[in-house]
């Protein structure tokens, strides 16, 4: 047992240290380019603190471990929301652009609708009776549409960054020759496939060890696993008050995560879907609106300490839940 969580803890260091390497690569590729950073940031940056999840859910997917593969992205993003955000918000009040609020965090609210009524389709039109027990597919088809929103998502960003006039250039992004980006671009993604085949194969290991579920893992341990990049990202723009990056990068991923990572897992390997994780759904639509509530009343477009607060207890008490409800 001792030697499966070494093995959990070497597979997440591994994933972060390979999402670094990807990241540094790829940026200094872009940047050779005349890519501005901040196309950088809202492309690259945005994929390589996802690949963790990306790789840990098609793994999952491939190797049969589908609550996992659902629990990954679904915790992840319930994770990125009430934790991360709770966490950034308590270091330092986080005020948001206008269009975070007007578009940004409702298209991430939309990214979690469009994933219940598509993995739901059959309940929700009759074709079937309502089982606990029941798990629909996300069917290739499923994932052509969540991909297709991806696509749309991507040309908002690419609008809204044409129709600025505030890019920042000033930040450093690390060159290097192109042979040593290829190199680390390569290294990286070796890095994430085998750290990514670690922590799925330790962790539900140690889930069976424990009388866990596939779902509880996915949705905490994996979760928060994955999603050390975004906390790690947030927390410092939050001390450095760039609050923008702070809370971009959490609504960001969460969309990216749903659209994405679960539209090309989908379509390489279809995955059942366990619809007792509905609730967890759920839980992030709510969290979301929540979210959308704070920013829109008293400081409007501002999530100041007490509202984070809020959230990161809630985050507690869903973790707590979750515990409880696995082992009755």
């Amino acid at each position: 047992m001792l030697l499966q969580i070494t093995l959990l803890l070497a597979g997440f260091a591994i994933l972060i240290k390979g999402a670094d390497f990807l990241v540094s690569g790829s940026s200094s590729i872009a940047k050779k380019f005349n890519i501005s950073n901040l196309v950088i940031g809202l492309t690259v940056v945005a994929f390589g603190t996802s690949t963790p999840e990306l790789i840990v859910s098609l793994l999952a997917a491939i190797n049969g471990k589908s609550d996992a593969s659902f629990g990954n992205v679904i915790g992840s993003n319930n994770f990125n929301l009430l934790f991360i955000l709770g966490i950034a918000g308590l270091i330092y009040p986080l005020v948001v652009q206008r269009n975070t609020v007007k578009y940004e965090v409702p298209l991430s609210l939309l990214a979690a609708l469009v994933l219940y009524i598509l993995v739901n389709d059959q309940i929700l039109w009759g074709t079937i009776q309502d089982d606990p027990k029941y798990g629909g597919v996300l069917s290739r088809l499923d994932s052509i549409i969540l991909l297709s929103f991806f696509g749309l998502f991507m040309f908002y960003v690419f609008r809204t960054m044409k129709n600025s006039n505030d890019i920042d250039e000033s930040s450093s992004i690390k060159l290097y020759t192109t042979p040593v980006g290829i190199g680390l671009v390569v290294l990286g993604m070796a890095m994430l496939i085998g750290g990514g085949k670690l922590v799925v194969d330790s962790s539900l290991f140690i889930a069976n060890e424990f009388g866990l579920s596939q779902k509880l893992i996915g949705l905490t341990i994996l979760a928060a696993g994955t999603s050390l990049p975004e906390l790690a990202t947030s927390a410092v723009a939050a001390y450095r008050k760039n609050t923008d990056i702070a809370i971009g990068n959490v609504i960001g991923s969460n969309i990216f995560n749903i659209f994405f990572i679960l539209g090309i897992t989908g379509l390489i390997h279809p995955i059942q879907y366990n619809a007792s994780l509905n609730f967890d759904l759920e839980v992030l639509g709510f969290a979301t609106i929540v979210t959308m509530i704070f920013m829109f009343t008293i400081n409007k477009r501002k999530l100041d300490r007490w509202e984070a607060f809020l959230l990161l207890g809630g985050y507690i008490s869903y973790t707590i839940y979750l515990i409880i409800s696995d082992a009755v």
